[in-house]
């Protein structure tokens, strides 16, 4: 075989493989939209109330179904910092599942509070149970890179379902801006 036939096998070879990885790159973001899409079709809708980014929203959503799921490493999974305070998330997981379950499986309306470029906090409303539960959704990595997650570092139970002081009893009542 001449030099280049070699070449041009080899050239083949490469585009073959970026073809394939495109592929499977393309199958996995495929895979996560239809998990989100059935997740969406198979949960009460979440109301909304002020600013959120799309991701801000789409992390909050996951958080809800997966508390209305009741799967603790489902909701471990959305954590911001899961191997740094392993134990903590794990009991925040926990905490959150045994006290807001039956409310997230009800009608259920998130506050998005401030501009949301970086983080958020949101408080949610769980309309059944007349719970209310404040959380930060955030970017995570260096640069943001991982994406958005939820800071989960609340291993009391007692202090996984207090209610903020400032938290309005309605959604809208400070009209989505954080009390100073």
């Amino acid at each position: 075989m001449s030099a280049r036939s070699r070449a041009a096998l080899l050239v083949r070879a490469g585009l073959v493989s970026v073809l394939a990885w495109g592929t499977l790159t393309a199958c996995a973001a495929d895979e996560e939209e239809l998990r989100y899409a059935t997740d969406y079709a198979n949960h009460e809708p979440l109301g909304v109330v002020g600013y959120p980014t799309s991701a801000s929203l789409r992390i909050t959503q996951q958080l809800i179904w997966r508390l209305a799921d009741g799967k603790t490493d489902g909701v471990e999974a959305l954590a911001a910092d899961p191997d740094d305070a392993k134990g903590d998330v794990e009991r925040t997981a926990r905490n959150w599942i045994r006290a807001f379950h039956e409310g997230a499986n009800g009608k259920v309306t998130a506050e998005f509070y401030d501009e949301g470029s970086v983080r958020q906090l949101v408080v949610v409303y769980f309309h059944d149970t007349g719970q209310t539960k404040s959380f930060v959704v955030r970017l995570t990595g260096r640069a943001g890179e991982d994406g958005w997650r939820v800071t989960m570092r609340e291993p009391d139970p007692k202090q996984a379902s207090a209610t903020l002081d400032w938290v309005p009893r309605t959604p809208g009542g400070l009209g989505s801006k954080t009390a100073r």
